[in-house]
């Protein structure tokens, strides 16, 4: 007997996962509908759907099929034609209205406005939002639900300054992981977020300011949502939702313990004869537990909102958190790279041609690696610039070697197949010349 097989998404299997967390009675349907990001009721009727049918439930019952309001592909040609050629100038809602009057094409003056949109001939305003006024917030309820997160810079240990980066939970006031670095960069960064997941698994949301190493805070960001730093794609590919503060008061628990640390901690680093990095991490493994119990409070609700890292996920964080950048594929099979140049191998584990789009990945280990659709590349760093190459008689580099054997001309490949006396050449059926001369 032969299993239907149903495609989910990541999204729709860590749904799964909480929601039979939530039917074997390990969280209750709040933190639950917290998890998921959904309504206290959308939550419940979830339960119920995989209660009757099953996890495969949670996939969408429309994925596949074509939808019902498509619009026909040679309408939607005819109406991006006379949009671009007569209406350009046009509104949305007249231009709905002139193509329905001239031109019989009934189409709605959103879905206009959509096709205009794309086409740059309209530009979507966005609403203005009303001014709010900044009140006390108050803590989140379950621990991981929230951790504020900054880095600050101080002469915490001898005459040379540094760096503490530190994450503080918002439920409790708990510091979660600190770590000392030279900077608020993004390779220390990384290996920071790096350290805490294997230690605390991923927390919902991540409250932080908007420093050039997590936010593009450039003019053309505002119009292009595209423009994202290196830890928001980070963080996007793992799951954790980045909040950004406008001012430092909104994140004022972690910038309120900055101040504790400053007062206690460098006290602390001074007495025990502390002058070196590495020995004021090893430190503050056995400081922090202690500052916590001192400092930390109760949270409203006892639930650990962390999300378990499952496995896949854990093989490519070292992936994740690395600096990625796009390269192109040269002409003689080499990839350009800050001065450096890397030859790509003969023989790779997936076809790679020449202009193809591979990413060049620079782990928090000091280590580059090509990748390319989920692959690592084979290759070398050449000790200095390879001469140029017009072309490369090389089609694609393949899993397999390539030889150069070709067929003998009285091979089956360059003769036709006969059945039966008879040439089959698609689905027509031709005599040969041999039944001709005998009829």
């Amino acid at each position: 007997m032969t299993q239907k097989l149903i495609h989910m998404t990541e999204k729709e299997l860590e749904r799964g996962g909480i929601i039979q967390s939530l039917i074997n009675g390990k969280i209750n349907g709040t933190e639950a509908s917290k998890q998921i990001g959904l309504s206290l009721r959308q939550t419940k009727r979830l339960k119920v759907k995989v209660g009757k049918l099953g996890i495969q439930s949670l996939a969408h019952g429309s994925r596949g099929r074509e939808g019902n309001r498509r619009l026909d592909g040679d309408i939607l040609e005819k109406a991006k034609k006379y949009l671009k050629e007569k209406y350009y100038d046009f509104g949305p809602t007249f231009a709905s209205e002139k193509l329905e009057e001239n031109h019989g094409i009934e189409i709605n003056k959103e879905t206009v406005r959509s096709i205009m949109a794309s086409t740059g001939l309209w530009k979507i305003k966005s609403r203005k939002q009303p001014k709010k006024r900044q009140e006390w917030r108050a803590r989140k309820d379950n621990y991981g639900e929230m951790q504020q997160f900054d880095g600050s810079y101080h002469k915490w240990f001898g005459d040379i300054e540094s760096c503490l980066l530190l994450s503080v939970d918002d439920a409790t006031g708990k510091v979660t992981h600190a770590k000392f670095d030279y900077n608020e960069g993004v390779v220390p960064v990384f290996q920071f977020w790096q350290e805490y997941l294997a230690k605390n698994e991923r927390p919902l949301s991540i409250y932080l300011d908007k420093f050039s190493t997590y936010k593009v805070n450039h003019k053309s960001a505002v119009d292009n949502k595209d423009l994202i730093t290196q830890f928001q794609r980070a963080c996007n590919q793992t799951g954790i939702k980045l909040i950004f503060a406008n001012t430092p008061q909104a994140k004022g628990r972690v910038e309120r313990m900055n101040k504790t640390l400053q007062d206690r901690l460098v006290k602390e680093l001074e007495l025990a004869n502390i002058t070196t990095m590495d020995k004021a991490n090893e430190f503050l493994k056995e400081y922090i537990p202690k500052f916590n119990i001192k400092f930390a409070v109760v949270p409203s609700k006892k639930a650990n909102l962390h999300k378990e890292i499952n496995k896949t996920l854990k093989q490519k964080l070292p992936q994740i958190f690395s600096i990625q950048n796009q390269r192109t594929v040269m002409n003689d099979y080499t990839i350009r790279f800050k001065n450096l140049y890397f030859q790509l191998n003969e023989k790779q584990p997936i076809t790679i041609c020449k202009k193809d789009k591979v990413t060049v990945e620079q782990h928090t280990d000091g280590t580059t690696k090509i990748s390319f659709k989920e692959k690592y590349l084979n290759s070398i760093t050449l000790p200095r610039r390879p001469r140029k190459e017009i072309d490369v008689k090389l089609i694609a580099l393949t899993p397999k070697k390539q030889t150069n054997w070709k067929p003998p001309a009285d091979h089956p490949w360059r003769s036709p197949l006969l059945y039966g006396g008879k040439l089959k050449v698609g689905q027509r059926v031709i005599q040969t010349k041999q039944e001709v001369k005998t009829a």
